[in-house]
């Protein structure tokens, strides 16, 4: 009797390691698969990012070309309002680009994507908290300022005002296109001066948003830089 149970225990005793190891086994292939899904989910949305981002870089340096020539134009109507000569041929090229304002286009699925499968789905602690940074307060500090800063605005403060000065020495022709400006100007001294602030304020506002996108260009760039050594691990 004593023999059989112990052949009992043995057959019983196998037969529980063999299913708690086939469970064990089930439960580790099952979170390496899990694992498997998350490292390819998380490589598909940071490839996503990262090509959003090299769209971002390109809408940026656009907008930093805008205020480039608004600061030439800046300067081209500088000279216009104290006497100095100037290439009449492009007044209206520059005066397009003196108050022209900009919006800030940014690619925000891949990061929206994240969002929605969880924030955690970035192993790397320093690099998830660099794409937060980046999106959450980088990107929506640029949004206002572009878009929401009086400063800023420069179509709203300042078209009407410089308009109003330099639209009666305007040359019009019979199909109502501005074909030339009568120089020197003849403005009263205060009106002069005032447009001339105009211009100081417009260029150190276009100063100073350029040095913000010059910030943002370089964190994107660490961003995709850490993005591709994270693929690539």
């Amino acid at each position: 009797m004593k023999k059989i149970k112990f052949d009992n225990w043995r057959k019983y005793g196998f037969e529980f390691l063999s299913i708690f190891i086939a469970v064990v086994s089930a439960f580790a292939l099952n979170n390496w698969n899990e694992n498997r899904r998350d490292a390819r989910s998380e490589n598909k949305i940071l490839t996503e990012i990262s090509n959003g981002l090299e769209k971002d870089l390109s809408d940026i340096k656009l907008n930093e070309k805008g205020h480039r020539d608004g600061i030439t134009a800046c300067n081209y109507f500088r000279k216009v309002f104290t006497g100095k000569n100037i290439n009449a041929d492009s007044l209206m090229y520059h005066y397009l680009k003196l108050t022209r304002d900009f919006i800030s286009i940014q690619n925000i699925a891949g990061y929206e994507t994240l969002k929605s499968k969880g924030l955690e789905l970035i192993n790397n602690d320093s690099l998830r908290l660099q794409i937060i940074t980046l999106y959450e307060y980088d990107y929506n500090t640029l949004r206002k300022l572009e878009e929401e800063y009086s400063e800023m605005q420069f179509q709203e403060n300042y078209f009407k005002g410089i308009n109003e000065e330099l639209a009666p020495h305007f040359n019009i022709d019979s199909v109502g296109n501005v074909n030339g400006i009568d120089l020197p100007l003849k403005i009263q001294e205060n009106k002069r001066n005032k447009l001339l602030i105009y211009l100081w304020k417009i260029q150190e506002n276009r100063n100073f948003i350029l040095e913000y996108y010059s910030e943002i260009e370089k964190k994107i760039d660490k961003v995709r830089k850490n993005i591709n050594n994270e693929i690539k691990h």
